[in-house]
């Protein structure tokens, strides 16, 4: 097993952080005969942290990419462990709570999470902004967003197996890195485990390099970045058919199905026009995204993936975008035609005009959201070609859930 820990001139702290650690080796050696390192993913430090770290007997892995996550990936990726257990290297954790992480692990968890809400958190070692508002309102939509039920998602003292480690195919430099390595655990189904962890005080002399607003945004844009179905999906399922609803109307009163003077005027018809397009453009976005994430290995295809691969491809977008272009041109020209006879006086009606703009500018999307789903899936105009392995990936998402349900 690895401990790593992220460095950036630790000095006053760093020499605790390895004695604790190396403990916490002895005690896995004891127990179940693990063989065990400390490894101090050292970020650029200037006052001498690298050579304290190897003269107490830590292996030390140079990362020039700064940040928090940049060094902590860095670590991972030259640690020698079957399991990896990170925690800050300013003396807040006490990394004998690890030695249950790794049992964890031992039994079949795939991550083990530290909750310092459950282990205790000491006076003074958390500003009461994170404790009460920052750390419950971002672990609370996480948890709704991505169903992770966890009770700590920010805390700094977890493990995870190398094979979850090369799963997640983490890209976060920052903060954001604790909110990714979970979100896409949960988005591949991986088992999680929680044990309760202790917080204390740091041992620095100086401001944590945390910055509480900055990298509460950077979390909280991360969720979102990373649940395309609330960012895009959710909304365009509201607003579509309210602007449906709207045209229905509109349409009704124009071909005399309605009395005319009804509550949906012109203006609510041009309102509902333009919510139409942008609940199409979030679909498209919804998809890219989802798309990505598959091709990128960090989100399983879901259920109804096979049921749609049939109807979404290259060829099926364009010939669906252009027959919408050519039929709102058609209704453009009858307007013009109609309009041009009535010696170009005012329509009382927008709805054929917007009517037709919709459809032109929904076809143009689809198309153009077609080569831009092809990009996303490697280049293929076959965007869902992969389908008939949806249902091997729910089978195996479900095993895993059986095998969470186990190690809770």
């Amino acid at each position: 097993m690895s401990i790593v820990m992220p460095c950036l001139n630790e000095t006053l702290s760093l020499g605790h952080c390895i004695a604790v650690a190396q403990e916490a080796l002895r005690i896995l050696k004891d127990r179940h005969g693990l063989s065990g390192e400390v490894v101090i993913a050292d970020n650029g430090s200037t006052d001498g942290s690298q050579n304290l770290a190897r003269k107490l007997g830590a292996r030390v892995v140079d990362v020039p990419s700064p940040g928090y996550g940049a060094a902590l990936r860095g670590g991972f990726a030259g640690a020698h462990g079957r399991f990896l257990v990170m925690g800050d290297s300013d003396g807040s954790y006490d990394f004998n709570d690890a030695v249950p992480m790794i049992e964890a692990l031992m039994g079949g968890a795939d991550i083990c999470m530290g909750s310092r809400f459950k282990g205790g958190i000491a006076a003074g070692a958390m500003p009461w902004k994170n404790r009460y508002i920052g750390n419950p309102v971002l672990t609370g939509i996480l948890n709704i967003l991505f169903r992770a039920k966890i009770d700590d998602a920010h805390c700094g003292l977890r493990a995870l197996t190398r094979d979850a480690f090369e799963r997640l195919r983490l890209t976060g430099s920052g903060m954001e890195f604790a909110s990714e390595m979970v979100i896409k655990a949960s988005l591949l189904d991986l088992r999680f485990a929680e044990v309760p962890v202790t917080l204390s005080p740091d041992l620095r002399d100086r401001a944590p390099h945390l910055r509480p607003w900055r990298d509460g945004w950077r979390h909280l844009r991360y969720l979102f970045m990373l649940s395309p179905i609330w960012s895009f999906i959710v909304p365009a399922a509201l607003i579509g058919p309210i602007a449906l609803t709207i045209l229905a109307f509109s349409g009704a009163e124009w071909i005399g199905l309605t009395s005319p003077g009804g509550f949906f005027g012109n203006y609510w018809t041009i309102i509902a026009g333009a919510g139409l397009t942008l609940a199409h453009l979030s679909v498209l976005m919804g998809l890219t995204s989802q798309f990505y994430g598959v091709q990128s290995g960090y989100r399983v295809p879901g259920r109804n993936t096979s049921v749609l691969a049939p109807y979404l491809s290259l060829e099926a977008m364009l010939i669906g975008g252009g027959l919408m272009v050519l039929t709102g041109i058609a209704i453009l020209a009858a307007i013009t035609a109609y309009w041009s006879a009535l010696g170009f006086h005012a329509i009382s009606s927008v709805f054929p005009a917007v009517a037709g703009t919709c459809l032109i500018t929904i076809g143009v999307q689809n198309m153009l959201g077609g080569f831009l789903l092809a990009v996303v899936c490697g280049n293929d105009a076959e965007l869902l070609k992969h389908a008939p392995a949806a249902q091997d990936a729910s089978s195996d998402a479900d095993r895993s859930k059986s095998g969470r349900a186990r190690a809770a």
